[in-house]
């Protein structure tokens, strides 16, 4: 069967999406079947809806100018957008004290009137402020909650705690630069469609296989931060999606390993990786590539490995439903990772 002709489910029928289920071949059936569980999606974004962005870590000396960029895209769209009210603050590195992130970050989960958080960059200091975050506002009133790299940690708040479907995506600071255009176009598509395709061209360390699973993961570097706490992510069943940016060779592999020995890697129902931009190689594994450090420490097993796939630190960075169900296809031409139905575009 062909991976492009396949229609499949997210979430469930009251989550509005087709109820078309193909038969895949399933890697590791016993552990993927363990990865499914009942999530919640917020609704889509129609036109009015009305949308914040914040800065829940890092600020950036141009974020009034690239601020008002996201806010043309965003218009343009038929949303309404407002800022939170410590968006341009200052403190140290950060978009302002701990204290101010997570007044605006609660404020928005709060409010029954927006309908999705976009959040500015990410950099560091969500980790500094998760713990004060409550999200019982959110699970009354489920809305969409996007970004990616440090923003993984709040995407695991979210999937971990809440069990509401995230988007790791692109965030604000890009969205009005060009390089960035498919980016931002398949953030629209899923908000808007529910939909996202992603695909990468074949790859020698690929292992070829076909799967159905919910897709989590993100930043390698944070995801490894938070095990033994309460956002540990439970892999089991579930695709794996990996990024990172700036480490260096030696530190992948410790990472990895890191993951193997607390069982995250044993019984995944597939692997997906991204960009690992800007490594820095201290020639500790002298003729190995990032994706060789990486596919030794799953090499013993059976399920579905695809490498180059456009998400994380470079353009383009696609959206997808973190937590929702996709189905991914590694075949010796490509490999994809759909969700929805992938013949839907935006009118």
């Amino acid at each position: 069967m062909s991976c492009g002709k396949q229609i499949f489910v997210i979430l469930s029928l009251s989550m509005g999406f087709a109820a078309t289920q193909p038969a895949l071949a399933i890697a590791e059936k016993q552990n993927y079947q363990s990865g499914m569980q009942s999530v919640v999606q917020p609704p889509l974004l129609k036109k009015g809806d009305r949308v914040a962005i914040i800065a829940p870590a890092f600020s950036r000396v141009d974020a009034k100018e690239r601020v008002a960029e996201a806010v043309q895209v965003l218009r343009s769209w038929g949303l309404e957008v407002v800022l939170g009210e410590h968006l341009y603050a200052k403190h140290q590195q950060f978009a302002g004290t701990d204290a101010d992130r997570v007044a605006d970050l609660q404020h928005a989960l709060d409010s029954p009137t927006i309908r999705a958080i976009f959040t500015f960059r990410g950099g560091y200091g969500m980790n500094r402020i998760i713990d004060g975050i409550d999200t019982q506002g959110l699970q009354r009133s489920p809305k969409w909650v996007i970004g990616f790299s440090d923003i993984t940690t709040l995407l695991l708040k979210l999937h971990c705690q809440a069990n509401v479907v995230g988007i790791h995506g692109e965030m604000a600071l890009h969205f009005g630069m060009p390089a960035y255009k498919s980016s931002v176009e398949s953030l629209r598509q899923l908000l808007f469609r529910g939909t996202a395709q992603l695909s990468a061209p074949a790859h020698l360390q690929n292992r070829l296989g076909r799967v159905k699973a919910p897709v989590v993961g993100g930043n390698l570097t944070t995801l490894c931060s938070h095990l033994g706490t309460n956002l540990e992510l439970d892999t089991r069943g579930k695709i794996l999606v990996l990024e990172d940016i700036g480490e260096k060779d030696y530190a992948i592999d410790r990472m990895m390993i890191q993951l193997k020995r607390a069982g995250k890697l044993q019984h995944l129902a597939g692997l997906v990786v991204g960009y690992f931009s800007a490594t820095t190689w201290n020639n500790v594994f002298e003729h190995k590539s990032v994706e060789a450090i990486i596919k030794a420490h799953v090499h013993e097993h059976s399920y579905p490995v695809a490498f180059g796939f456009p998400i994380g630190h470079e353009a383009p960075n696609l959206a997808f439903p973190y937590g929702a169900v996709g189905a991914l296809c590694v075949q010796s031409q490509q490999a994809t990772l759909l969700f929805g139905s992938n013949k839907a575009t935006v009118n």
